[in-house]
C-alpha cells in the first residue's frame, strides 16, 4: 500500500472553519470530482515534503504549516494498484494566489455548499467530522464502479 497526501487550504472565522477550497481534478486519477490538492509521495521524499509539493504543483501556492488530521486507508480489490493510506491535511495559511493548473480548478465553497455529489463517494463519511476539527482514522472497501463495500469511519 503507498502512501499518498491530501491538503485543504480553508478559510476560519473565530477558530471555526467556514470555506474549503475544493479543486476539480482536471485529469489523471479521480478526473471530474472535487478533492483537495495531493498526490503520490515519490522516493525518498517525506509526507510532509510531498503534502508541501503537490499543493504547490496542483494550485500553485506554498504552505509551510501544516496540520494533519486523518489517515484514510483506500483498498480496491478489483485494481490492487490504486491501494493507498491517504495522509490528509488542512492549512488555514499559505503564500501566493490560489492558480488554475493544468491539473486542477480550484474553487471555494461554504462549509454549508460543499459538492459531496461530485466528489468521492467516501468523502462525506469522514471530512464533516474533519472540518468540525476532529482527528479521523478510516478505512473504505471500493467494489467497481466506486461503490463502497465496506467502511470504517473512527474519530480518534
Amino acid at each position: 500500500m503507498r502512501d499518498t497526501t491530501l491538503l485543504f487550504l480553508v478559510k476560519k472565522d473565530n477558530g471555526v472553519i467556514t470555506e474549503i477550497c475544493l479543486a476539480m481534478k482536471k485529469r489523471g486519477f479521480g478526473v471530474g470530482r472535487y478533492n483537495g490538492t495531493g498526490g503520490k509521495v515519490e522516493q525518498g521524499e517525506s509526507i510532509l515534503d510531498a503534502v508541501k509539493r503537490e499543493t504547490k504543483e496542483e494550485i500553485g501556492v506554498t504552505v509551510d504549516t501544516v496540520e494533519k488530521y486523518a489517515e484514510l486507508t483506500f483498498e480496491f480489490p478489483h485494481k490492487e494498484e490504486w491501494n493507498q493510506l491517504v495522509h490528509v491535511y488542512i492549512a488555514s495559511v499559505w503564500e501566493g494566489d490560489i492558480l488554475e493548473t493544468e491539473e486542477m480548478k480550484p474553487e471555494w465553497f461554504t462549509v454549508d455548499s460543499i459538492p459531496y455529489e461530485t466528489m468521492w463517494p467516501d468523502d462525506i463519511f469522514w471530512l464533516p467530522k474533519v472540518l468540525e476539527g476532529n482527528h479521523v482514522e478510516a478505512r473504505f472497501v471500493f467494489a467497481e464502479g466506486d461503490v463502497i463495500a465496506e467502511q470504517e469511519v473512527k474519530v480518534v
